[in-house]
């Protein structure tokens, strides 16, 4: 186990550019599965979830051909049916949460699949009914083995139907999506997620001959196709990387130009920090954030403290919540975090507290923040990475703080941040990688 040692107090400075989304590589990663012809990808973040997500696509029979940096072509002619009912096959997707949308897929053009209970951030209970009330409504049956904790789903051939998911489940709506494409008749899935990458999956799919209409709203129309043909597709940048850069450059930052951020596509990301105080500039498709001796929370036009709650597209999405928090504690003002969607997400907060911050966790799912103004900077300590989100928030804590920190189980950091510590210190972070 890997462990980050931060020497804090540093200020950065210069650019820095968002890799590719996570979230939409392992949504199009699965879509390659959806035709025998070749799907070139590029934009491909090099992280370990999506290079699991890549090498399981290998191990089940995709050709792959690496062209270079994050730019891959991938060719599922010769899927091993085998291979994906074999128990090395379901333990390696028990791993990754992002191979549940293999159902989809793997069910509309073979007619079956076979899901581990997937793995993924330890974030709280993060139910999988929609993916499975959805395939239901277009033809399927399932069962499940509670010996080897396995879903089989099975369909002779699918067909469309209309659905209204219960929620807004972004890997739920996209399983569905890549499942209706090759269905017999028309889908409507109403109270689908919508959000960016859904969107980039859709246009993507419609490329290959699908016939998808309602993009970016919450009602989509699939009209089934025959088949699928191949494609190019380039991935979006990451909008929780834009989102934690934005946060850093605040904390920490002498001024900080974020290029390339695909800004149409943050939605409501810029306005969130704005509301703490930040100066988040658009300059052409960049983000400058200058130096910011303070910045304070503005309040309800009513006079009541801040409240940031996360919500579906295009509400304020939860990934963003844990950078918001650390934020906070440095602005002039309090603020109330409240994390509707997962019950585990907040209780990094009791390192905050160690290093100095002043939080009130009032239940599993809200915290409220009181923000120092500067006058007393958090200290270093050590730490340990829960999840991906928290693990990124607790680095720039701790580059902001005084003195030296250790954040150990990096590898959950790793999951989400393409060599995060190799940009920081570009900026002028001083973030050693210390392997065991």
């Amino acid at each position: 186990m890997s462990l980050f040692k931060i020497e804090g107090g540093s200020r950065l400075a210069g650019e820095i550019t968002p890799q590719g989304a996570k979230n939409e590589a392992l949504q199009v990663l699965c879509a390659v599965l959806l035709t025998d012809e070749p799907v070139h990808i590029t934009n491909v973040p090099d992280i370990i979830d999506v290079n699991n997500q890549i090498e399981l696509l290998r191990k089940i029979g995709v050709k792959i051909q690496k062209n270079g940096k994050g730019d891959f072509t991938f060719q599922a002619d010769s899927v091993d049916l085998q291979y994906l009912q074999s128990d090395e096959f379901l333990g390696r997707s028990a791993k990754l949460r992002g191979s549940v949308m293999f159902m989809g897929p793997l069910l509309t053009r073979y007619g079956r699949a076979m899901v581990s209970k997937p793995g993924g951030d330890k974030i709280g209970r993060r139910r999988v009914d929609t993916h499975f009330l959805g395939m239901e409504r277009l033809g399927a049956r399932f069962r499940y083995d509670a010996e080897r904790y396995v879903f089989d789903i099975t369909a002779n051939h699918l067909k469309g139907a209309y659905m209204l998911l219960d929620e807004a489940s972004i890997t739920g709506t996209a399983n569905i999506i890549m499942a209706a494409v090759l269905a017999e008749g028309t889908t409507t899935i109403y109270n689908a997620a919508c959000e960016p990458y859904i969107q980039q999956l859709c246009r993507m799919l419609n490329r290959m001959g699908a016939h998808i209409e309602g993009i970016a709203s919450n009602l989509l129309t699939i009209h089934g196709v025959k088949s699928l043909h191949g494609t190019d597709h380039r991935i979006l940048p990451d909008m929780i990387e834009v989102g934690s850069f934005i946060g850093m450059a605040a904390m920490c930052g002498d001024g900080i130009r974020i290029k390339d951020v695909s800004y149409d596509d943050l939605g409501i990301i810029p306005y969130t920090f704005r509301r703490l105080g930040i100066s988040v500039q658009r300059q052409g498709d960049d983000i400058y954030i200058p130096c910011h001796e303070h910045y304070e929370i503005e309040s309800f036009i009513d006079g009541s403290f801040m409240t940031f709650s996360d919500a579906p597209w295009p509400g304020l999405t939860p990934d963003l919540l844990s950078v918001l928090l650390v934020v906070s504690t440095q602005a002039k003002g309090s603020v109330l975090i409240h994390q509707k969607m997962f019950e585990s997400r907040l209780f990094f907060v009791d390192k905050l507290i160690d290093m100095g911050a002043q939080i009130i966790l009032c239940d599993p799912h809200r915290a409220v923040v009181v923000g120092h103004d500067h006058q007393i900077r958090l200290r270093g300590g050590r730490m340990t990475s829960p999840d991906i989100r928290a693990g990124i928030a607790l680095l720039i804590a701790a580059m902001s703080a005084e003195g030296t920190s250790t954040i150990s189980n990096i590898e959950q950091i790793d999951r989400g941040y393409e060599d995060i510590e190799g940009r920081f210190n570009a900026l002028g972070a001083r973030i050693t990688r210390i392997n065991d």
